[in-house]
């Protein structure tokens, strides 16, 4: 499991680095042609048989389509701003906004969830250093995208939570993988000098990106999910953001700053309170 954590962390550093050899839309096809591939050995080990049904098609494809969505703002995020400070807003502001939109969804919230969103909103905008630069600062070029992954990956989450009751989880994730690269293919461009101009660089930042955070990653989650519980799985979620900002500073030389790592354990903290409440009544 922290392995898995790790590979998803460091994929935010990766990512900078691969968009300086292809178009965004290049990349989000080749991560996911190469990802749907990295999973056939993981299923096939796993002794599970891949079946299609017509069904499968209406949880599968919005999946896939957000997914492209979110793959794109997630590289252009990390080509224009600073991976280490995206990472750490879009991964501990994501379960925010999950329980917001569940609570919309739901049309019922208590005063431990909302103290959970208002001081998770809190962290955000410390993250996005929005009291010093002003509001304006959140929607330049280089930090927009990062609340624009963080709000499609809780519609993407609260999609999966819902499909995986009737998708078996690897083949929603094989086929979701699947369908997102042959989405993307049209709209992909990627010619002969591009690939001619590839190095060793960009083989193992697209390897972490790609094989490592989908396929090794995703899939130990899913598993050890299953076998720890949810509520233990959520405990190594919060190193995420934390190896994500370690391995920026390491790799891209990004600073560090405090009102990032101050803002992020506020967000922790606001997951911790609604989590813990939750826990109480049975919930989780």
């Amino acid at each position: 499991m922290s392995l898995s954590m790790v590979s998803w962390g460091v994929a935010w550093a990766n990512a900078k680095i691969v968009t300086k050899y292809f178009d965004f839309y290049d990349l989000v096809f080749l991560r996911f042609i190469f990802g749907s591939i990295s999973l056939f050995p993981i299923i096939y080990f796993s002794k599970q048989v891949i079946k299609f049904k017509v069904s499968y098609i209406k949880y599968v494809l919005p999946a896939s389509i957000l997914f492209l969505f979110y793959n794109i703002s997630f590289f252009m995020g990390t080509h224009y701003g600073e991976a280490g400070r995206g990472a750490v807003f879009a991964t501990t502001t994501n379960p925010i906004i999950t329980l917001l939109l569940i609570s919309v969804i739901e049309r019922r919230i208590n005063r431990f969830e909302v103290g959970g969103i208002l001081l998770g909103f809190l962290g955000g905008a410390l993250i996005m250093d929005i009291y010093s630069s002003g509001l304006a600062y959140m929607f330049t070029q280089e930090n927009i995208y990062f609340p624009i992954c963080s709000i499609l990956w809780s519609v993407i989450t609260i999609l999966i939570s819902y499909a995986q009751k009737k998708v078996p989880p690897f083949q929603f994730i094989f086929f979701c993988y699947l369908f997102t690269a042959l989405i993307s293919a049209p709209f992909a461009n990627i010619t002969y000098l591009e690939v001619s101009n590839l190095d060793f660089i960009f083989y193992g930042n697209f390897f972490m990106v790609a094989i490592a955070s989908m396929a090794f990653g995703t899939s130990i989650y899913i598993y050890a999910s299953n076998l720890i519980g949810p509520v233990r799985s959520s405990v190594f979620i919060f190193s995420v953001p934390f190896i994500a900002l370690i391995s920026a500073a390491m790799i891209l030389k990004e600073r560090v700053e405090l009102m990032t790592v101050f803002g992020g354990l506020l967000c922790i903290f606001a997951i911790f309170i609604v989590n813990k409440k939750n826990n109480v009544k049975g919930i989780r």
